[in-house]
């Protein structure tokens, strides 16, 4: 399954709040299910979950995460692309 990721800065590398609120970007990722595409992304991205993933119905979920670069928070939707299918 396909997931969109928003990723939104929160904080520089001091710990102080990001001045400006454009600080969001967009992802993917993959994953059989929201938990191993929330766990997938965090490790390729080399951040360190801070707390609980939020699950909410229809795959969404929402995570906090600490990298070099500050803190973010992530929200995991599900993407309308669909991957494509693997051939034996």
């Amino acid at each position: 399954m396909r997931f969109t990721v928003e990723q939104r800065h929160l904080t520089d590398t001091n710990g102080r709040p990001v001045a400006s609120p454009g600080e969001v970007a967009f992802y993917s990722c993959e994953g059989e299910n929201i938990d191993e595409a929330v766990r997938f992304y965090i490790r390729d991205d080399a951040a360190e979950l801070i707390g609980d993933v939020l699950k909410f119905p229809g795959f969404h979920a929402i995570a906090t995460v600490r990298k070099a670069s500050g803190v973010y928070t992530l929200q995991f939707t599900p993407s309308s692309q669909r991957t494509p299918p693997t051939r034996s």
